[in-house]
C-alpha cells in the first residue's frame, strides 16, 4: 500500500494543532508525518493499524503515535457514530530546549517512548478521553496547560502498551529511497504470488547476495522476514474483514497452511483462528 507524507501546520494562534473527527471512514488514508499525535477515538469498534501493528478496538481508543510511523485513520470502515479528538505537535512545539527542563523528564521520557507508538487502557484511557474531549472549547493559553497535564498523565500511567512500530526513517532519502520504494512495490504487487528475491535484486540493479545485505542493514530484517511480516499484515486485515484462515493464508500468499499458522504465531503471539476470534466482532 502507498503510504502518504501528510503536511501539517499548528492551529492560528496555537503551537500545535487540534483535529475534530475528520470523517474520512470511507478512505484509506494509510499516512505518516514528522508531528507527534495523541488519538482518542470513540466508535461501536473499528480498526487500530500503526505501523506493522493491526488489532481491533472496541468503544474508545486512546494511542499516541511517534514521528513518521505510517498508521491508517481511525475510523476507517466505521459506519456507526464516531467522535474523534486528534492532537498534532512537533516534538519542539515548545521550544527546542523546552522539555530539557527537569520538571517535565517524564514527558521527555513519554516522547522517546512514543516513538514506537503506544496504547492506553483503563481508567488513564477514560480520564484523558474526558479531557481530550473537552480541550478544543479552552482559549489557547488553558489548551497549552491542558495539553501538558495530559502528555503528563500519559508519562505517568502503567497502562500502557507499547505498539513496537518502526517509522519512515531517515533510511528513506535520495537514491535509497527510490531504491526502497521500487522494493515495495514489488511486494505491493506481487505479494499475493511465489517471490523470486533474484528477481527484486535486478530491479534494483545489484546481485543477490548484496541485496541481501543491504535490505538486511537497510530494514533490520532479511527479506523474507519482511516479505513475511507484509504478508501477515495482510491476512490480518482479511481476517478482520470476514475472510476465513484458509482464504486469508492463501489470499495473502502463502502455499502452505502449517507453514501459515506457524509464521502468524510466531509474528503475533496467537494463532490466525485465536486472532480472528478476539478481534472479529
Amino acid at each position: 500500500m502507498k503510504v502518504v507524507l501528510e503536511k501539517l501546520l499548528p492551529d492560528m494562534g496555537s503551537s500545535f494543532r487540534i483535529l475534530l473527527t475528520p470523517n474520512l471512514n470511507d478512505l484509506f488514508y494509510w499516512h505518516f508525518h514528522p508531528e507527534y499525535e495523541i488519538v482518542y477515538v470513540e466508535a461501536a469498534e473499528g480498526v487500530r493499524h500503526v505501523g506493522d501493528h493491526i488489532s481491533r478496538y472496541k468503544d474508545h481508543d486512546l494511542v499516541f503515535i511517534g514521528p513518521n510511523i505510517p498508521h491508517l485513520n481511525f475510523d476507517y470502515g466505521v459506519h456507526s457514530e464516531c467522535e474523534q479528538v486528534v492532537i498534532q505537535m512537533k516534538e519542539d512545539f515548545l521550544g527546542k530546549d523546552f522539555f530539557s527542563n527537569p520538571e517535565l523528564s517524564s514527558i521527555r521520557q513519554l516522547f522517546e517512548r512514543g516513538r514506537k507508538g503506544l496504547s492506553f487502557s483503563g481508567e488513564t484511557k477514560s480520564k484523558v478521553g474526558v479531557k481530550l474531549k473537552r480541550i478544543s472549547q479552552l482559549g489557547h493559553f488553558e489548551q497549552l496547560v491542558e495539553l501538558l497535564h495530559i502528555l503528563q498523565e500519559l508519562a505517568n500511567t502503567e497502562e500502557v502498551t507499547s505498539l513496537d512500530s518502526r517509522p519512515v526513517s531517515n533510511q528513506f532519502v535520495g537514491k535509497e529511497q527510490v531504491r526502497m520504494n521500487i522494493i515495495h512495490k514489488y511486494i505491493e504487487d506481487h505479494y499475493q504470488q511465489p517471490v523470486n528475491v533474484g528477481e527484486v535484486a535486478t530491479l534494483v540493479h545489484i546481485t543477490t547476495a548484496a541485496f541481501c545485505r543491504y535490505f538486511k542493514k537497510n530494514t533490520r530484517m532479511t527479506f523474507t522476514d519482511f516479505l513475511n511480516q507484509y504478508r501477515i499484515n495482510q491476512a490480518k486485515k482479511m481476517l478482520l474483514h470476514d475472510k476465513n484462515v484458509t482464504e486469508a493464508c492463501y489470499g495473502s500468499g502463502f502455499e502452505n497452511l502449517s507453514y501459515f499458522n506457524k509464521t502468524f504465531k510466531k509474528l503475533t503471539g496467537e494463532n490466525p483462528s485465536q486472532f480472528r476470534k478476539k478481534h472479529k466482532v
